[in-house]
């Protein structure tokens, strides 16, 4: 069976997910399509993904980045809580990531049996998304107006993404959040090998923490943190696939990468949300 057939069925056996980013209604299958019944029509492409968004929005993940952050989690970088949170997950739910990118942690979400949806803002992300073997669907759409109707999910997954909280209530409300936020020494070899002595070299997201505790009051923090394990090639694809190595002085980025260190450091707060 091809692609688009396949997202198509996935549509089918999943109904009232879909809105239209348009008027709001319902988008239901029309052979190769999504349409409401205001006639607005999203064609699925023959990967089976879909575009929300009326023009294309310019982004800095480029095919080149995006092809090194696949081969980076191939390699198992976000593993351990990626593998956390699916183990929470069951057929019976459905599940959406947030700012999916490159669509390999939805896919190891989607291996659960839940009903999964990735989207991005990213069209070449999508594209990427789009060629994995997976049960997951992936569309390209805006996270401040999600194409989705109200109570579509009950599962949000949300990995170093901004967090929408108003329309994360709307799309999933009683609903689960999972949120990964980096901690202070997320990829610390990068930061200091490229900007040491700057006030790059550290990092802090109390902000974004507190901001979430305040509007979630029931949330739980889990730490994680573990030594990943890279070769030189494997550290270069690290440093290509991150943003923040996109503003590093050249000189410093061809230092680190001709001594690159032999492990990157994880350190992430896994943020659980038991009701929405």
């Amino acid at each position: 069976m091809r692609k688009i057939e396949q997202k198509i069925e996935f549509v089918q056996a999943n109904p009232h997910l879909f809105a239209c980013p348009v008027c709001g209604q319902e988008l239901r299958p029309d052979q190769t399509s999504l349409v409401c019944d205001n006639q607005h029509r999203f064609d699925l492409n023959k990967k089976g993904t879909v575009n929300f968004l009326n023009a294309p929005v310019p982004t800095e993940y480029t095919e080149t980045m995006l092809a090194a952050r696949r081969r980076v989690l191939d390699a198992g970088f976000f593993s351990p809580f990626v593998d956390r949170i699916a183990a929470e997950l069951s057929p019976r739910n459905r599940v959406l990531d947030i700012g999916c990118g490159e669509g390999t942690p939805t896919a190891a979400l989607a291996q659960s049996g839940a009903a999964t949806v990735g989207f991005d803002i990213s069209a070449p992300a999508i594209k990427l998304a789009g060629a994995l073997a997976s049960e997951a669907f992936f569309c390209v759409a805006d996270l401040t107006k999600l194409p989705f109707l109200a109570g579509s999910f009950d599962t949000i997954v949300d990995l170093f993404s901004p967090g929408a909280y108003a329309e994360f209530a709307r799309v999933a409300p009683g609903g689960r959040l999972f949120k990964v936020v980096p901690n202070a020494d997320y990829l610390k070899e990068l930061r200091q090998g490229l900007y040491a002595g700057t006030a790059k070299a550290t990092y802090s997201n109390e902000r974004v923490l507190d901001r979430l505790l305040a509007t979630y009051s029931n949330a739980t923090i889990t730490p994680i943190r573990y030594a990943f394990k890279a070769s030189p090639t494997l550290f270069s694809d690290v440093v290509t696939m991150t943003p923040l190595s996109w503003q590093a002085p050249e000189e410093a980025r061809a230092e680190l990468l001709a001594q690159p260190p032999t492990e990157v450091t994880v350190d992430v707060s896994l943020v659980t949300v038991a009701s929405l």
